[in-house]
């Protein structure tokens, strides 16, 4: 599909699927469904939801996004068989704008080492591959895997190919990172002005950050003629991770008289969404990261202070504000109201339904009896709870105690109630008073995982600040992920568990261990 406007660049997110192989960033159907709707309200042009034949609940929430989020065309990635894009478009087919998305690799060392294909089995199979998609599906998008070590001429003659047998989008990943801006740009200058059919369709260019030029390398095949970027929110994805949407739209729009180019984002949304997956995935944003860190906007230097006060412009290039990122100091307490609370929210960058604000209003006011004073980051925590909206689980914390010193192992009390319920009290001891309280849950459900990753982190300001801890566990060969935010960090962790362990009991009933199987999908 050709962009009508030539000016216009589409922004392909694959958070859902490249971005979700990243490791520790594996999200379930609701989380999937929850950051696409998020995707759709940022305004990407495209989702790639998924690889439907990588497992029975990759095709599931695939589905689900298909049939549940409207405005982005929705795609799903397929391997270059017919049983790959039978999965795929049987996930995507109720999309009001579906695509399939097919790919193969192209280079050298990818043909000899595991393919083990000659050049003309390789342009069969993509042809071939093209031309059923295109048999189901009129929007569909080719891979070239591993184009940046593929053979000139050769790429060449296989986009040549598969634009013939129907392609409407012809992406050139950079599987592994290895290209740099100059090298990157020739390739898809010398593909605009040699392949037949060039213009017929969109180049479209995804780039991995193992060398750390992902965002420079994307903006050089835009400058080149590429009017589709593929990335990542935060730039998640496999190893280093993909091109980050903030950086590259950011770019774009910062630089406009140089790129003279524009997107459909609503740059006001990058913020809340970059926090919204952070939550999800438990993976946090470094206080340095591009745009969306929270030194992003910070200025320490009393040179650049000094600048800052006489005009923003001579250390900022960006606002805050446009990127969703608010600088007020405002300062909520238990006897601010709900207006005031909507109206702090919103400047967060925050959108909440009259449901959602109402939750959010009674978790307010039960923080602000703890704490004298409420910072964004509590706010903007007790809004991600609501959007992200945890189900209760078949167990709840009733009551907690855990008594610690240096001088002797932590014992830990739990009370739990169970939804059928019973009311199970146990205690354990432990090398202090999180393991203890662990252990004691543990014994309390009868579930035993390996604890793989216990983080806690600081989400505002003060002595009473909330904590947020992320417990990652292992159980069964599936790896889960509990998130909790409290003023008390044994408080969190424990929670977090508890959420770990209910996931465990929901797999349990629903048999979701038996669907996991998941062959690699690089692109």
């Amino acid at each position: 599909m050709s962009t009508p406007d030539p000016n216009r660049v589409l922004i392909f997110d694959t958070t859902l699927r490249d971005g979700e192989q990243s490791p520790g960033c594996s999200m379930t159907q609701p989380e999937k469904l929850r950051m696409a709707r998020a995707l759709a309200e940022l305004g990407v042009d495209v989702i790639e939801a998924g690889f439907p034949a990588a497992s029975r609940g990759d095709w599931e929430a695939v589905r689900e996004i298909a049939r549940e989020v409207r405005g982005p065309i929705i795609a799903g990635l397929a391997r270059c068989n017919r049983e790959d894009i039978d999965k795929a478009w049987s996930a995507v087919r109720e999309a009001a704008k579906p695509r399939l998305h097919v790919f193969l690799a192209t280079s050298a060392i990818h043909r000899e080492h595991k393919l083990n294909m000659a050049k003309e089995q390789i342009i069969h199979t993509a042809v071939e591959g093209v031309r059923y998609a295109r048999s189901l599906c009129a929007d569909i998008e080719f891979s070239p895997e591993d184009a940046s070590r593929t053979e000139l001429e050769f790429l060449r003659e296989v986009v040549e190919a598969v634009i013939e047998a129907g392609a409407t989008t012809i992406n050139v990943p950079d599987t592994v990172g290895y290209t740099v801006p100059e090298e990157f740009h020739e390739v898809f200058d010398y593909l605009k002005k040699h392949v037949k059919g060039a213009d017929r369709v969109t180049f479209s260019v995804h780039c991995h950050d193992d060398l750390g030029m992902a965002v420079a390398n994307s903006l050089a095949a835009v400058r080149a003629g590429a009017r589709q970027i593929e990335c990542t929110i935060n730039g998640i994805g496999e190893r280093a991770g993909n091109c980050s949407l903030e950086e590259v739209v950011m770019a774009m729009k910062t630089r406009e008289a140089l790129f003279g180019l524009r997107t459909g984002i609503d740059t006001k949304r990058l913020f809340p969404t970059s926090r919204l997956l952070s939550s999800i995935t438990g993976m946090p944003i470094p206080r340095n990261k591009a745009v969306v860190g929270e030194n992003a906007f910070a200025h320490e230097s009393g040179i650049h202070q000094h600048g800052m006060l006489k005009h923003h412009s001579t250390y900022e290039i960006m606002r805050p504000h446009d990127v969703g990122m608010s600088r007020t100091n405002l300062v909520l307490g238990k006897h601010s109201g709900r207006a005031a609370l909507r109206e702090r929210i919103k400047e967060l960058g925050f959108e909440l339904s009259d449901a959602e604000l109402a939750r959010v209003f009674d978790d307010f006011k039960s923080l602000a009896d703890k704490k004298k004073e409420l910072f964004d980051g509590d706010i903007e925590a007790l809004v991600l709870k609501a959007e992200i909206g945890h189900e209760d689980g078949a167990w709840q914390l009733e009551n907690l105690h855990v008594v610690s010193d240096s001088a002797r192992f932590a014992t830990g009390r739990v009370v739990l109630r169970h939804v059928d319920g019973r009311i199970v009290t146990q205690e354990s001891s432990g090398d202090g008073p999180v393991d203890a309280a662990l252990k004691a849950i543990e014994q309390a459900t009868g579930v035993f995982v390996k604890l793989r990753k216990f983080e806690v982190r600081s989400v505002s300001s003060g002595e009473d600040a909330q904590g947020e801890a992320v417990v990652t566990c292992e159980y069964n060969n599936r790896t889960y992920r509990g998130t909790s935010v409290t003023t008390d960090i044994v408080e969190s962790g424990v929670r977090a568990f508890i959420e770990v362990i209910n996931a465990i009991e929901s797999s349990r009933r629903r048999g979701a261990d038996q669907n996991e199987t998941s062959p690699a999908a690089a692109v």
